[in-house]
Order: structure tokens, then sequence, then C-alpha cells
């Protein structure tokens, strides 16, 4: 959380949108800090246990955001894209919904913070479909297979080159602030044996300084709106 609330900087206080919430875990949290925050959820099930008394939860797909052009100050997406239908078109809502930068004023445009996850990580975390059934857990290498044979066995979600994540950019009005490859925090692990958890996260999180982060878990990108009209 501490990395997204620092990518975000002075926006969190502003007007904010967690595009695919989830469960609600960080907005949450954004909600304790922001002027006003709302999380989008598709999954009926998922947005019922979001919605809590505190936080404003709307059910409804991130190709289509129900929100005015220019209403957010920050846009979090925290791996969510690789589950959408059409993940260009949800880039192109989010860009939309951010405030424009207004150089008269000087004063800056809203801002994304977005992880996906890297095609370059040695498991596809999601599980894959093998003969008509879904095998859940961390299967290795799917993701190094070629494109066309990696979406037969993981046809529900995607994972990202930096390529991939350049066209998703290509053409919209935001001004990329900062792109890298993150290792996880590996909370699951911690929970169940924390002293190999903890081991493991700052091993790997070790690696992000080195020439090994091109293997690591997901691409971490921060965005700012520009003026530019959208095209």
């Amino acid at each position: 959380m501490q990395m997204i609330l620092d990518a975000a900087g002075e926006r969190v206080s502003g007007r904010v949108l967690d595009d695919g919430c989830g469960v609600g875990s960080y907005l949450e949290r954004l909600t304790e800090r922001a002027d006003s925050a709302f999380g989008l959820e598709y999954d009926f099930e998922r947005a019922l246990v979001a919605r809590q008394p505190k936080t404003n939860v709307i059910r409804a797909r991130s190709e289509e955001l129900p929100f005015p052009t220019g209403a957010f100050d920050l846009v979090l997406s925290h791996e969510v894209l690789e589950h959408v239908s059409d993940d260009r078109r949800a880039m192109q809502e989010i860009a939309r919904v951010l405030r424009p930068a207004d150089p008269a004023s000087g004063r800056a445009g809203g801002r994304l913070v977005i992880f996906t996850p890297n095609r370059y990580y040695p498991f596809e975390t999601h599980g894959i479909i093998l003969r008509g059934r879904y095998r859940q857990g961390n299967i290795p290498f799917v993701n190094y297979l070629p494109r066309r044979w990696r979406d037969r066995l993981a046809p529900h979600v995607r994972a990202y080159s930096r390529r991939d994540m350049q066209k998703l950019f290509a053409g919209l009005p935001l001004r990329i602030l900062e792109r890298r490859v993150i290792f996880g925090a590996y909370d699951n692990i911690i929970a169940r044996r924390p002293r190999l958890g903890r081991a493991l996260r700052w091993l790997l999180q070790s690696l992000e300084r080195t020439p090994l982060r091109f293997f690591g878990l997901s691409h971490f990108w921060v965005a700012e709106r520009i003026r530019d009209a959208l095209h």
C-alpha cells in the first residue's frame, strides 16, 4: 500500500477511483485519505463485500466507466486489466476520467497508478485450463510459451510484456512518470509461514535493484494526464 501512496502523492487527498476494487482492501485505505473515493467492481459478490458503510462501490465494467470526463485526481488499477474483455478500451476510459492538466494555472493532471502481470514472471499465478478443466495454482513457464499456445492454456487472463504495456498507452494523453517491474509482497506465504515468507520477500524484492527484475511479478507504471484531447 505504501508504494501506491508514494506514487499517488498529494492526489490521494482528492477525488479517487479504485478501478476494479475487488473486496475493497485498497479502497478502504484510500477512503481514509481521500476527499471522496469510489470503487468500481464488476463481480457482484466482491462488490457486496467491498460495499462497507464508509465506501462507495459501483458495479460496472472498466470498459464503460460511469463517471464524467475529468472526474478524478487519482485512479488505481491494481491487477485488473488482465481480466477485462477489452483492455485497450479500459485504458482509454481511465485516461478519459482523469483530470486533465491545466498549464495556464500550473495545475498538474490526474495520476494513474497501475499494476499488471509481467509475462516473464516464471509462474502463471491464475492457473490454466487443460483439456477442458481448470487447474488452480502457480503453473511454471506457461507465459514463456508462444503467445497462441499460452493463450490456449490461460484464455481467462492476460500477461504483459513491456511492449504490450506500451501499446496500451499508445496515443493516449498520458505522460509516463515511472515504469518498472516489481516482485510481490508475498503476504499469503507470510501469513502461513512468517519467517520463510519475510525472507523470501526480502530476497526477491532485493532483485528489483538488479537486471533480474526482468523476471518480476508485475509491471508497475505511474502516469499523468496531460492536456491533449483524447484520440
